[in-house]
């Protein structure tokens, strides 16, 4: 079931006059990429899938599961913000595939216990502190927000750079060593931490650019019964390498100019093909113009989900904008929504 876009803003923005200097960011470029409302709304050409590509994510994900619960939790402190009337917080730790160690937060009711279990996904930048979306959470929520191997203060590694242009490099000979397979893996471990903690709940999902790329994986398997994808990114590889934007991709890119071969293990971290096999019930909130996730993988990743999905369209992403905190929050809402649908 495809429900019909929700369109937060326009579908033609004035983004030359928003932005007539041609520069976001220090990047001269125009962030629709040629693609307007309509061509965005067209689902495309979907990239090519390895023989053996759902075999290989059965294998990372029979390693995550085979690990044992270590989730180990600090005392409680006083939640952020409005959630701390109904929220205690706990710094946590626990230990993922590869023997990574992998920290973050909790968050858990006050005076219930949870209804739903949700994995909160951070973007590219990591996190240093508990960045929880307030507005997406329920008195009755149980949360954790992992930090990804290598991002994060609770999770770095020397051998690991940091920077989301280096990071995402790493391992990138072999699709058995890319630094993503691991992130997935320690997604997975995270909801089943958590699970582990709370007892049954029904468990959801929600992912932001770089969380919301890796969502498409995470979403494989049908762990979860709900999700929402923010501006999420990886996909589709092959086009990427053409559309010169900032962030992760300018390392890839950078790569892919004299080592072409890496299209043979990106191939398998599409998150356009991930989601061809994803019938969790989705929401992906796009945007019309980003200068560091192109909208058209945005757009492809909704295009290709393979279950009940909605699209809530934004103007613009990883960028400021007229009208952006009233997009926002409208986009909040409309998450916060979906995440709370029963089953």
């Amino acid at each position: 079931m495809t429900h019909p876009p929700t369109i937060l803003g326009s579908p033609n923005p004035p983004f030359r006059r928003w932005y007539r200097q041609g520069r976001i960011g220090g990047w001269p470029g125009e962030a629709t990429y040629g693609y307007d409302f309509d061509a965005l709304m067209t689902p495309g050409e979907l990239p090519p899938e390895p023989a053996d590509f759902t075999e290989f994510w059965a294998s990372v994900a029979a390693r995550a599961d085979a690990l044992p619960p270590t989730l180990t939790l600090g005392a409680p402190t006083r939640a952020p913000g409005p959630l701390a009337r109904t929220h205690v917080l706990h710094e946590m730790t626990f230990t993922s595939t590869d023997d990574f160690r992998i920290g973050g937060w909790v968050l858990l009711p006050q005076r219930a216990q949870p209804t739903r279990n949700l994995t909160f996904v951070h973007g590219y930048g990591g996190r240093a502190a508990p960045d929880f979306e307030a507005p997406l959470i329920a008195p009755d929520d149980a949360v954790i927000l992992p930090c990804l191997r290598g991002l994060g203060a609770s999770s770095t590694r020397p051998d690991i750079p940091v920077p989301g242009p280096e990071h995402v490099l790493h391992g990138i000979e072999s699709k058995d060593t890319y630094v993503l397979g691991g992130c997935v893996a320690d997604i997975w471990r995270a909801t089943a931490e958590l699970d582990h903690l709370t007892g049954p709940a029904e468990h959801r999902y929600y992912g932001a650019s770089f969380g919301g790329g890796l969502g498409a994986f995470a979403l494989m398997g049908g762990r979860y019964s709900r999700a929402a994808l923010y501006v999420p990114t990886f996909g589709p590889q092959p086009l990427r390498m053409g559309l010169p934007s900032v962030g992760s991709n300018a390392g890839l890119r950078g790569r892919h100019a004299h080592d072409p071969g890496i299209l043979d293990v990106l191939a398998y971290f599409d998150s356009v093909t991930a989601a061809t096999h994803v019938t969790t019930p989705t929401m992906v909130a796009a945007a019309l113009w980003d200068p560091s996730v192109p909208p058209v993988g945005q757009f492809a990743v909704h295009h290709a989900l393979a279950g009940e999905k909605r699209l809530v369209v934004q103007d613009a992403g990883h960028t400021d904008y007229p009208g952006d905190a009233r997009q926002h929050a409208a986009r909040n809402r409309h998450i916060h929504r979906w995440l709370h649908e029963p089953r």
